[in-house]
């Protein structure tokens, strides 16, 4: 058992946005003994090319359950509407009684230039809520924390305005097979939607198995190019040897809206990560 139990809050923005993009290091975190919570701000209503509304909301928050229950973790689904969220006075004071009242040593949550709306809205009202954690007269019945988390931004593939810096790059190869299995958990997502979205529908398979080997598939298509892409700070982290070899990587972006990652920081969030 770990001498102080950690608490990391993934707030993402939808029911399977921590574990596509954060899955290793969520999973590395558990079995170290720390405590995770997935938070995903709107209900995912609209996720899905036959069903939606209450019935479809219904069934990612199962699945979301689902997926943290797999590894430990826990799963909270809000009700702001998929699609359609935007950086609101109403969701800020929200994140600002989330962050104190499960009082995080590190937050994870989405940039603010990325492909989907709601994904920028929710890293946009994180940045807004990080200092105000601090303020005791803003949602005064619930108590500051003393000290802002740290919050990292979840890797993404975007370049403009700016791409994600590299800030920590973490070898989650040994997490795969986990990572898969909770994004499977997400069936409503992985098995139909995605493929459907995809125009891949038709080819997936029926089998369980098969369609488990056909996610695989396509997550380490994703995944790999984040090593490559990030190659240089994944040899500078883990030496040559390990940093050339390593196939698949997280990699996070440091904010700068809340506490800095220094040296302490490092060495106590990412303990499993070479100085």
């Amino acid at each position: 058992m770990v001498d102080h139990v950690l608490k990391l809050l993934v707030l993402g923005a939808h029911p399977d946005d921590a574990e596509f993009h954060s899955g290793g290091l969520m999973s590395l975190y558990r079995q170290a003994g720390h405590t995770v919570k997935m938070v995903s701000v709107t209900n995912g209503e609209v996720g899905h090319q036959s069903i939606s509304g209450p019935q479809l909301a219904a069934r990612r928050r199962a699945e979301a359950e689902a997926a943290a229950q797999r590894i430990g973790a826990s799963a909270e689904v809000w009700d702001y509407p998929d699609g359609r969220l935007e950086p609101s006075l109403k969701l800020r004071m929200q994140i600002i009684r989330e962050i104190r009242t499960f009082a995080p040593d590190l937050v994870l949550t989405h940039r603010t230039n990325d492909y989907h709306p709601d994904h920028r809205a929710v890293g946009q009202a994180v940045q807004d809520a990080s200092y105000l954690v601090t303020v005791p007269a803003l949602v005064g019945e619930v108590p500051i924390v003393a000290k802002d988390p740290v919050v990292c931004y979840m890797p993404d593939r975007f370049t403009k305005p700016t791409p994600l810096q590299a800030d920590v790059v973490i070898d989650v190869g040994s997490e795969l097979e986990t990572i898969v299995d909770l994004l499977a958990c997400h069936e409503s997502q992985v098995y139909e939607w995605l493929p459907f979205n995809r125009g891949v529908l038709h080819e997936l398979p029926a089998d369980a198995a098969g369609r488990r080997a056909t996610l695989r598939e396509w997550y380490i298509e994703r995944l790999r190019p984040q090593a490559d892409r990030y190659r240089c700070e994944l040899i500078a982290t883990y030496g040559p040897e390990r940093g050339l070899a390593i196939e698949f990587a997280e990699i996070y972006e440091v904010s700068e809206y809340a506490s800095p990652l220094d040296d302490e920081a490092r060495k106590r969030l990412f303990p499993f990560v070479p100085c």
